[in-house]
């Protein structure tokens, strides 16, 4: 009776002590039967092998549920081996009395080892055979798959064995562990962890858990182990690897399987209140676990499905969301990308299509209902793409943009897909397309203004309107980007000339769109100069000189008729007659005359074609035959590959005719003349993408973007996160040097932090444009252009900014400035003479002062401007006054750090000048406290008044420079943690919604990032690294941040946590600046081959970036030069050439790089196909012959 107690008590108590032994438990333990079997108190102490000095555990309890599994799947038999294992087991019984025991290390002599086994092993055949008459047939055992009574024969010689000692008991009573100061011999013999130390763990039906029994249990181990206390160890472990470990390729596909039941953790659903798109809720944090309607979660409840559960569920979900919310686009959507996850999980190809058609009518229907939602459409026409073939899917497209020919989100789609589509490729009918969309967005934008304003004149200000011509000009920029890929600059820069003409220097006239065409005509026939040469006036400007010299003209031809007389009778008359007869006889002379002309010239021309015929069978070359079937040598392509890269740098500009001297008159053209000729660029090539737009941002996004596109040097003026970055990346050819810059400066800090060059580098991607002669001639034309638009858009210091760049560039390529004088100067003074009032272009001027070095003259001139800023009005002092004392607070910072002069105390000085707001004077001594306290009120009082404004989201260049120089006034003065809490104080002022599309607040981040990596030395790495990475959420495509997470990343954490980081923003928000910067920083890195073609793969494989030349350039660049392996670079070109038929670079990449792997009828092959998709090809290959001929 005392026996079954203790045994009821164990049972009772199994529940609460299984925990703490499980938790501590390192290696496997002998379960104790809890019922059906009397417990001997006299039973031996357990093997030697089960006693381990890092664990001890209360073997007497533990939890009999384990010991339950598989009753029902294994029948309860024993067999007589099974019956020895189970009297064994009774050995291992431990004494009911002691509860807990510990553990110590007996050593084992290295002498009798061998013969203590086998005394061991005789002892224990005697005590079964002894004991096995008197058992009970149906005794059932708690064990596992490690409780197997292993003796000392399971271990290797001179291996400790583990004991208990009691005198250690109540020591160790109330803690489960212990320290140990020697270290295991275990790790000395076998190099590891003893293989039959390491636990092994199988899957298990978690629901049949607690209904298995012991018997049962122990037999299904018995069974898939095959484990024998006897075996030899070497054979049983080939049998423990024919069962397998829990992350084998067995119980993988276990997992992957469809009918597995997984337990799912369901609570009870929130309520079904539709919250409105425009309210963000603000949770509690002790609301954050409850529900909406007040109830906890504690009612949530453990339920099985499997997958085909789980789909019935969903789809039962899904369709009772759509019914009962039918205008919700996020349930829709939702819906249809459940339809792939379903495809992904089925083997069968029909299946798949199935689930396709399945997700193209949810789609279908969602559209019906949502006939005006974009993510719908676009989302359908996707899943269309995979389906339809290539017409029947341009098919489908061209009749939704029939339907929403407004959309210019569709549109942007529309020609990316078409421009990706080889077989239908031609540059003739991507420009058809092009007016197509641009002739309807521009109906789509007069139509709205006509509705909104009443008269198609009237400047917008509707922010639908802004949107729609926004993106009419990303469009635009596309069609530009477009012509100059394909080998047309000329085409390209004359588009660029007659948009900027029609849309900014129109004259203020009330005209129709027919009217304004039949003007402009005029203007650009004529030779007048157009926006970027030299002497370009506008548009206006030069209609209202040409009206003013003919009405000069007139009046001159008015007096001078009033001199000559009146009327002389009517000898005027019949003199007037005879010549009209005498020139009637001269017409037919004449004609005569024309006629024989024009038969001496085909006569000529034949002579001279007979000539050419002539002299080329002399060279060796017939003419009557495919010119490309002569050329048997790929150094004749690479040699005509290579000249035309030279024209494409060279011709880039279009020639005017008259200006010029090529007329269309000329009878006998030469071959340079038929050149020239081709570079004309007529009305007709331009008149039917030319559109008017009213909105101011518009108008300035079309003169950032016409700087950006020719290589000017720009400050920021739009979010990474808009539509114009994001078309300007995936349109990248060459890289531009901000970016490049961004690039250098990552390649700097990991060679200089590694130690070891790097032999890539991403200066092949320049594209010739470092070229001096072209430079030098795209800075003139820029300068040139932004004098211009100056005119347009007056007192703009990012216009006069790009202006001065664009001088110093000139200046310094063409080699005609000191290093005394920055070379803006003269223009600068100029600018700053015709406009004395415009404060902030003195301040412009005086930064690149200060970046040549020009500390004491940038002062004077920083002086000057603060000084007049009392003179302006109120609305302009504030407006400007920010931004003049934040650059002069940064340009004496910037110096503070080389010079080691009192630059410091200057700052403080100007920023206490603006915080308490009095008049600024010259730097004479250091600030007082007194002062720093009232600049620090002023600047607090300012930024309060700020709170307001910003919450309605006007947020502007003046209100940002504010921010910027309160927390630059507080780094100085009280320490850098009290500028970054400006800064943060600043963030929480607007929703998380609004910083994602302010480039301002995109700029104030910049800057917050900028003043961490100053003091990152003194921050913790969290704090630095959570700023950058939390930035990267809210702005992922910011190559600034980029480098910052590299440039601290590689200081301060491991490789894989940035390739994690990198992977992660790449498979969330994938943009090719994410793709260029892990791509960078893995071959500065020098990282493996497997890894840089599986991210490249990745990038190209997504159905965005796979039209990206620029990764595709990369890939090649890396394949031949890096891994050297040409052959799979001439696969990659293939690849690529078909994926971006548009991108002549990428064609001449071909000849340039991989005319070693390619042959001459390949090359000669692919200069057919360009012709065909035509690519505009400027170098004929008879004149790479005849240079080969004549040099002979």
């Amino acid at each position: 009776m005392e026996t079954a107690k203790e045994a009821e008590d164990e049972k009772l108590t199994a529940t609460t002590t299984v925990p703490a032994a499980a938790a501590g438990s390192l290696f496997p333990v002998v379960f104790r039967p809890t019922f059906g079997a009397t417990a001997n108190s006299n039973c031996p102490p357990p093997p030697q092998w089960l006693y381990n000095r890092s664990f001890t555990a209360d073997l007497s309890v533990i939890d009999d549920a384990v010991s339950s599994q598989q009753h029902h799947e294994f029948p309860v038999c024993l067999s007589e081996p099974e019956e020895e294992e189970e009297e064994e087991g009774k050995e291992t019984e431990y004494n009911s009395s002691s509860r807990i025991q510990s553990y110590e290390l007996v050593e084992s002599s290295d002498g009798d080892s061998y013969e203590t086994r086998d005394r061991d092993r005789e002892a224990k055949k005697k005590k079964k055979s002894s004991s096995s008459s008197s058992r009970d047939a149906f005794v059932l055992k708690k064990t596992s798959r490690a409780a197997y009574n292993y003796d000392a024969t399971s271990r290797k010689p001179n291996v400790s064995s583990w004991a208990p000692s009691s005198s250690e008991a109540a020591k160790f009573t109330n803690k489960n562990y212990y320290f140990e100061s020697r270290g295991d011999r275990d790790n000395l013999a076998f190099g590891c962890l003893y293989r039959m130390d390491v636990a092994r763990y199988k899957l298990h039906d978690s629901m049949k858990l607690y209904e298995l029994n012991s018997e049962a249990l122990y037999q299904w181990k018995q069974r898939s182990l095959g484990v024998c206390r006897e075996s030899d160890i070497d054979a049983l472990d080939s049998k423990l690897k024919a069962g397998g470990r829990y992350w084998s390729a067995k119980y993988s596909a276990v997992e992957r399987h469809k009918n597995l039941k997984r337990m799912r953790v369901t609570v009870p659903k929130k309520s079904l209140v539709t919250i409105p798109g425009d309210f963000i809720p603000l949770w509690d944090d002790q609301t954050s676990g409850k529900r909406v309607d007040g109830g906890s979660l504690s009612g949530a409840s453990v339920v099985e499905e499997s997958w085909e559960d789980e789909v019935l569920r969903k789809t039962k979900e899904f369709n009772k969301m759509t019914r009962e919310h039918p205008h919700d686009e996020k349930a829709w959507l939702a819906f249809a990308d459940f339809q792939d996850k379903v495809a992904s999980m089925q083997p069968q190809k029909g299946a798949r299509l199935q689930t396709l058609e399945k997700k193209i009518s949810i789609l279908e229907k969602a559209t019906e209902l949502n006939p005006d939602n974009e993510e719908l459409l676009l989302c359908l026409l996707n899943a269309y793409q995979t389906r339809d073939g290539s017409d029947v899917f341009i098919g489908r497209w061209q009749k939704v943009l029939m339907q929403h020919s407004g959309n210019h989100r569709l549109w942007k789609e529309f020609l990316r897909v078409v421009q990706g589509e080889f077989s239908r490729f031609k540059v003739s009918e991507m420009r058809k397309m092009y007016a197509n969309a641009i002739r309807a967005l521009s109906a789509a934008c007069s139509r709205q203004r006509r509705q909104v304003y009443g008269t198609a004149n009237t400047p917008s200000l509707d922010p639908s309107i802004v949107q729609q011509e926004l993106g009419l000009v990303d469009i635009f920029l596309s069609l530009c980007r477009f012509e100059w890929r394909a080998g047309y600059q000329e085409l390209a820069t004359a588009l660029f000339q007659a948009e900027v003409e029609y849309s900014l220097f129109c004259p203020s006239l009330l005209l129709t769109e027919q009217s304004k065409h039949r003007l402009f005509e005029h203007f650009w026939n004529s030779s007048g100069a157009r926006v970027g040469e030299d002497g370009s006036l506008g548009w206006t400007t030069w209609l209202h000189k040409e009206e003013e010299q003919r009405q000069k003209v007139i009046c001159e031809e008015f007096s001078n008729e009033n001199e000559e007389g009146g009327w002389t009778g009517w000898s005027q008359l019949l003199s007037k007659s005879s010549d009209i007869s005498e020139n009637q006889e001269n017409l037919v002379d004449d004609d005569v005359a024309v006629e024989e002309f024009d038969e001496e010239l085909e006569t000529r021309a034949i002579e001279q074609e007979d000539d050419t015929d002539a002299l080329l069978k002399m060279l060796g070359i017939d003419a009557n035959t495919d010119p490309n079937n002569e050329v048997k040598d790929t150094t004749t392509w690479m040699r005509w590959s290579e000249e035309e890269v030279s024209r494409d740098s060279d011709q880039w500009m279009p020639v005017r005719a008259k200006a010029d001297g090529i007329s269309h008159g000329d009878v006998t053209p030469d071959r340079e003349g038929d050149e020239q000729l081709l570079r004309v660029i007529l009305f007709e090539d331009v008149v039917e993408y030319l559109f008017s737009i009213s909105s101011q941002e518009a108008r300035l996004s079309l003169v950032f973007q016409f700087i950006d596109f020719f290589g000017g040097r720009i400050s920021k003026w739009t979010c990474t996160n808009g539509s114009s970055w994001t078309e300007s990346t995936l349109s990248l050819v060459a890289l531009p040097d901000s970016l490049l810059d961004n690039l250098r400066r990552v390649h700097d800090v990991i060679t200089k932090t590694e130690g070891r060059p790097s032999s890539f580098s991403f200066e092949f991607l320049l594209d010739g444009s470092n070229d001096i002669s072209r430079r030098t001639d795209m800075m003139k034309f820029i300068r040139n252009a932004t004098l211009l638009f100056l005119t347009a858009f007056p007192r703009n210091y990012i216009l006069e900014e790009a202006t001065l760049v664009a001088e110093e560039l000139l200046n310094t390529k063409m080699g005609s400035c000191s290093c005394s004088v920055t070379p803006c100067r003269a223009l600068a003074k100029s600018l700053v003479k015709s406009n004395r009032q415009d404060v902030l272009l003195c301040g412009v001027y005086a930064r690149r002062e200060a970046a040549y070095g020009n500390i004491d003259h940038a002062r004077k001139v920083f002086d000057m401007a603060l000084a007049s800023i009392e003179g302006l009005l109120s609305e302009d002092k504030r407006s400007t006054s920010s931004l003049l004392y934040l650059w002069y607070a940064e340009v004496e910072t910037a110096n503070s750090s080389g010079s080691g002069s009192n630059s410091s105390l200057r700052a403080i000085h100007i920023l206490c000048c603006f915080g308490s707001g009095v008049k600024y004077s010259p730097f004479k001594c250091q600030v007082s406290n007194l002062q720093q306290l009232r600049a620090h009120q002023g600047f607090k009082e300012q930024i309060r008044m700020l709170r307001s404004i910003w919450a309605h989201g006007v947020i502007d260049d003046h209100s940002t420079a504010l921010i910027c120089s309160a927390a630059l006034f507080e780094e100085l003065t009280a320490g850098y943690i009290a500028g970054i809490e400006v800064l943060n104080q600043a963030f929480s002022m607007v929703l998380p919604e609004r910083r994602s599309q302010s480039y301002q607040l995109e700029y104030l981040f910049d800057y917050f990032v900028r003043m961490l990596w100053r003091h990152h030395a003194e921050l913790k790495l969290s704090k630095v690294w959570e700023s950058i990475v939390q930035g990267l959420q809210i702005y992922p495509k910011n190559p600034e941040l980029y480098e910052a997470l590299v440039e601290i990343g590689h200081l301060h954490t491991t490789p894989n946590k940035l390739r994690w980081i990198f992977d992660d923003y790449c498979q969330k928000n994938p943009s090719v600046i994410n793709w260029l910067f892990a791509f960078s920083f893995e071959m500065n890195r020098g990282g493996s081959q497997n890894r840089i073609r599986g991210l490249l793969e990745k990038a190209l494989g997504n159905e965005k970036f796979r039209n990206s030349v620029v990764l595709w350039r990369c890939y090649i660049e890396y394949e031949m030069n890096v891994a050297c392996n040409p052959s799979a670079a001439r696969r990659i070109f293939f690849r690529a050439i078909h994926a971006c038929p548009q991108s002549k670079k990428l064609w001449l990449d071909g000849f340039l790089k991989l005319h070693s792997v390619l042959t001459a009828k390949e090359l000669s092959d692919l200069q057919e196909v360009m012709q065909d998709k035509e690519l505009n090809l400027r170098t004929d290959i008879y004149e790479i012959l005849l240079q080969d001929e004549i040099h002979l």
